[in-house]
């Protein structure tokens, strides 16, 4: 009698425990992308660094993604399939997947959460982003030297912080060789949308701009300036493949690093709900891949204040700064603390127009 209740207690613990720490059975991660899979972009460093895991821990992760999730109640259906297929790590690379994942997180605390682009954590909720700006104002270093207009163009997503940060630095960089230089902006209101990014690039080139920049998801302004024969910077990654005649260079986001580390602490059993924030000096970003057009002085002088940024020898947000209204924001001398670049809802001077509602 005793011994048949111990091997029930044993059977009963044992299916209890973990998928990822039964015998043989590997960890199973998730991936939820917020527009389709394609050959460059957001979603494509994201996919990269998926397959940089599966093929890392080969045999000990099994991995999967959904790919063009809306933000909002379809992030948390999704997301709660994911769970109920026995899903132990997932990621969530949108900022509009925040909520939902923490929602989701609190019913699921045997389950880990990586909010990328996210800031809130939660006992099993951790958040990562990488401070884009500083490729941004490499960028616009490079914009400044190559426009001949002296007129640039930005086509963004959305009015938040991270995208207000990349606007400001890529100016801030472009004013730094070429003061007379300006900024005009247009609003998507959208993420990923060829039509809306191709349309908004076009209008930008109508209005003088010959180096254009943006912050969505898809290749439509670099096959709009690669049609037109100007010039664009790449994000997000190489797009050189699209435009490659266009591409000035690529701000590009590395995360198959990060990925690789937070799989391997749900293995070990070490995973901590941390919050990332990192950027050239930790890998997260880095800036090349430059095009025909460019010349070889403009690619050392963009690469010299790469290894500045790495060394913490220039810091982007660094005074005087006044935004576009001519406030002065931030004294000369002064660096802006990271609570103020992640609150930052001004827009600096040499920006045409106002921050969208």
């Amino acid at each position: 009698m005793y011994k048949n209740l111990v091997a029930i207690a044993l059977a009963a613990l044992t299916f209890s425990l973990p998928v990822h720490s039964q015998k043989n059975e590997p960890l199973k991660v998730g991936f939820l992308y917020v527009a389709p899979v394609t050959d460059a972009g957001w979603v494509h460093q994201h996919e990269a660094a998926r397959q940089a895991v599966q093929a890392a821990f080969d045999g000990r992760v099994k991995t999967s993604y959904v790919e063009n999730v809306a933000e909002g109640p379809d992030a948390e259906r999704v997301l709660r399939d994911l769970v109920a297929q026995g899903h132990k790590l997932i990621f969530t690379p949108s900022f509009g997947y925040m909520e939902p994942t923490l929602k989701v997180a609190k019913d699921h605390p045997e389950v880990k959460f990586e909010s990328i682009t996210g800031y809130k954590t939660a006992p099993n909720v951790a958040a990562a982003n990488a401070r884009y700006y500083e490729g941004r104002y490499l960028s616009g270093i490079a914009a400044g030297r190559m426009t001949k207009s002296n007129v640039t163009g930005y086509v963004a997503g959305f009015p938040i912080p991270e995208v207000l940060q990349g606007i400001n630095a890529f100016t801030l960089g472009l004013r730094s060789v070429n003061p007379q230089a300006q900024v005009k902006v247009v609003w998507l209101n959208t993420w990923f949308d060829p039509g809306k990014e191709r349309d908004a690039a076009m209008a930008l080139m109508d209005q003088g701009a010959d180096v254009l920049s943006f912050h969505s998801a898809s290749t439509a302004v670099m096959a709009a300036a690669q049609e037109r024969g100007k010039l664009a910077i790449a994000y997000h990654s190489d797009m050189r493949k699209v435009a490659p005649q266009a591409q000035v260079l690529a701000v590009t986001h590395q995360w198959s690093d990060y990925y690789k580390r937070r799989t391997q602490a749900v293995l070990d059993g070490s995973w901590k709900p941390v919050n990332v924030w990192g950027g050239v000096k930790e890998g997260m970003i880095r800036v090349g891949w430059f095009g025909p057009r460019v010349p070889k002085a403009v690619q050392d002088e963009v690469l010299a204040r790469q290894n500045d940024i790495a060394a913490g020898r220039l810091k982007p947000f660094t005074g005087p700064i006044a935004d576009n209204e001519g406030k002065l924001v931030l004294a000369k001398g002064q660096a802006m603390t990271d609570p103020q670049i992640l609150e930052m809802n001004f827009l600096v001077a040499g920006v045409q127009g106002k921050i969208a509602k």
